[in-house]
């Protein structure tokens, strides 16, 4: 199975280290998709824009050890969708983000701090 990871679970990020055995398959760009700054981590939500991502394959224990790290406090909802990678799972927050510092490229590494 794949998993799109588009925040502190991307390379070299904070959270990276989840992924430590997962395989990366490549980067994408995924239309239809909004990019919030949460302040440590961010919100994607159904949208206008465009968000920049990776797509890992992952087994079912990786994928059971970020069901529990995102659904800690029932923040996201994951999805299966399509990318040119093939379909794969992404996470998608379930709050409003009226009043959030959206992320216009869509890229969480190049957001203002």
């Amino acid at each position: 199975m794949r998993i799109i990871v588009y925040g502190s679970l991307r390379r070299k990020q904070g959270n990276s280290h989840w992924m430590t055995n997962a395989q990366w398959l490549g980067d994408c760009q995924l239309g239809g998709y909004e990019m919030y700054d949460l302040g440590h981590y961010p919100a994607v939500v159904v949208g206008e824009g465009e968000i920049l991502c990776e797509v890992y394959r992952i087994s079912s224990s990786i994928l059971t050890e970020l069901d529990a790290l995102k659904r800690d406090g029932h923040e996201y909802k994951r999805e299966l969708i399509s990318t040119p990678l093939g379909s794969a799972w992404i996470y998608l927050y379930q709050h409003s983000v009226t009043g959030l510092p959206r992320i216009d490229d869509g890229d969480w590494l190049t957001r203002e701090h």
